[in-house]
């Protein structure tokens, strides 16, 4: 796991774009639960940092309105678009990423 940012850095119900290793990940606070995801959407790459949070758990890309499960990646309304997601851990204000 590595640092990603601090947990006061992502508001709630907001996301971020953080660097992890030189990577670019999305950090998302979804009703205190932090998520960690690619930032494009895997149907034609519409970045999610614009993406909606209207339920717990659940990001909905703007462009097309594809819902992904920000735990597993899974898309509800079309399974054969599956969303990159990473391993989380919240230690005191910090978030660690698995990259």
């Amino acid at each position: 796991m590595v640092f990603a940012a601090k947990v006061s850095e992502v508001p709630l119900w907001g996301k971020k774009v953080v660097s992890v290793n030189g990577q670019e990940i999305l950090l998302v606070n979804s009703k205190g639960t932090i998520y960690a995801c690619e930032t494009e959407c895997p149907h034609q790459g519409a970045p999610l940092s614009g993406a909606l949070l209207k339920e717990a758990g659940i990001i909905t890309c703007q462009r097309h309105g594809y819902r992904f499960n920000l735990q597993t990646g899974e898309c509800q309304d079309y399974p054969e678009y599956t969303l990159k997601t990473y391993p989380v851990q919240v230690v005191g204000d910090e978030i660690h990423v698995g990259i």
